[in-house]
């Protein structure tokens, strides 16, 4: 079912600039679906007669927003870090239980042990939660192989989840996660690696290029070498910016006008003018900051800034073993300062953004119809309702695929 009338919609979320509001809401709506794109919106007394023999669906009054859109996952690995998340609440931090060999390598060594198969099973048990939470679109990243068979694999089969769940997946290579272990002694090797044989392998299997520029990763000279030669593969630039410092992470987005630039945790006046001028998305991880029980990201400064804000899980295993968008769109307005309109818009529409698509995040003649349907009759029954599962209906490119 490509084609679909949707009507009886009690509030309608369009997030289109040519509507009233951030939002845009459009109440007592109509949507008309044809060939999996949304063909028309308004309020149902206004509905076109053309429109009127679709296949309808009737939302009996309940709120309809654009599908979540994810713009920042790992959502590919191999083993579980619940002992270190025991070991955080009891007082160590994140920095110590990386130099003890916990954190990335640990889900490395995992990661490098877990056959293909094992790998994507249980990536699409996750990509299903997810689909079923309100999450429509997903970014999913390599970074747990640091060595070119494993983040080869890691990318088919991220690459692969779409085949078993309605879900569009973007794919992006992060072999510059951390250093690892073998190589810790010759960082350049390690970067030569990245450069002569990860990178021309992962060209025709990814879209982004991220880099982990940060303290104890990599610094701002290796990742402007590697996202040089990600540019020479057709590879889009993105940065694990400024999470636990100031490490000049931010900068180097605006200086190369990387699509994205995420987590940003600690960032001067100077980072965010740098990041408004390049037009570079502000990627935030609100469930990170409240896994971790750190500061969380700088939210508001950079809304009033004017940098498009985007809101995403970073559903991993270490930090944030979040699944469900709904919940990011809650710990951001409980913890960071934005609204609840903010907060839905920079779930949608920025997330779409930040993976740089103008046909999803948003609904209006010409997108993609990805919508999510509420078991409420409102957008606010999101972070006014932490924690409860509120998606009454996911309609993937028209077609009903979680009800």
């Amino acid at each position: 079912m490509t084609n679909l009338l949707l009507t009886g919609i009690g509030e309608l979320v369009t997030n289109d600039p040519e509507r009233e509001g951030l939002l845009g809401v459009v109440t007592d709506a109509a949507v008309a679906v044809k060939g999996g794109r949304i063909a028309w919106v308004g309020p149902e007394t206004e509905l076109l007669r053309e429109f009127r023999e679709l296949p309808e669906l009737d939302g009996a009054g309940r709120a309809v927003l654009p599908g979540f859109v994810d713009s920042h996952t790992h959502l590919v690995f191999g083993g579980n870090r619940a002992d270190e998340f025991a070991r955080r609440v009891r007082g160590e931090s994140y920095e110590e239980i990386m130099a003890a060999g916990g954190g990335i390598m640990s889900t490395v060594a995992s990661t490098r042990a877990t056959d293909s198969d094992t790998l994507l099973d249980e990536a699409v048990r996750r990509a299903q939660r997810m689909l079923g939470m309100g999450t429509t679109t997903v970014e999913v990243k390599s970074g747990y192989g640091l060595e070119v068979e494993t983040e080869l694999r890691m990318l088919e089969v991220a690459n692969s989840i779409a085949e078993y769940v309605p879900i569009d997946v973007v794919t992006t290579f992060l072999g510059a996660h951390v250093v690892p272990a073998e190589y810790e002694d010759d960082r350049d090797a390690y970067l030569r690696l990245i450069v002569e044989e990860m990178l021309p392998a992962a060209g025709g299997m990814a879209t982004f290029c991220d880099v982990f520029c940060d303290d104890g990763a990599f610094a701002v000279d290796e990742a402007r070498v590697i996202l040089a030669a990600a540019a020479e593969q057709g590879l889009a630039a993105r940065l694990h910016a400024n999470q636990l410092g100031h490490s000049g992470g931010a900068s180097l987005a605006a200086e190369l006008g990387a699509i994205t630039a995420d987590h940003l945790d600690h960032l001067t006046d100077a980072d965010i003018a740098g990041l408004l001028a390049a037009g570079t998305v502000a990627v935030l991880f609100p469930t990170v900051s409240f896994s971790l029980r750190l500061d969380p990201p700088p939210a508001r400064r950079l809304w009033d800034a004017g940098v498009p804000v985007a809101i995403a899980t970073d559903c991993n295993p270490g930090t944030s073993y979040i699944e469900n968008m709904q919940f990011v769109i809650a710990a951001a307005t409980l913890t960071t300062g934005l609204t609840p309109e903010e907060s839905v818009w920079a779930a949608t529409r920025g997330g779409a953004r930040a993976l740089q698509f103008d046909d999803r995040g948003w609904i209006k003649p010409g997108t993609v119809a990805d919508l999510v349907m509420l078991e409420a009759d409102s957008y606010l029954e999101i972070p006014y309702r932490p924690g409860t599962d509120l998606v009454r209906m996911v309609i993937k490119g028209g077609t009903p695929v979680v009800s």
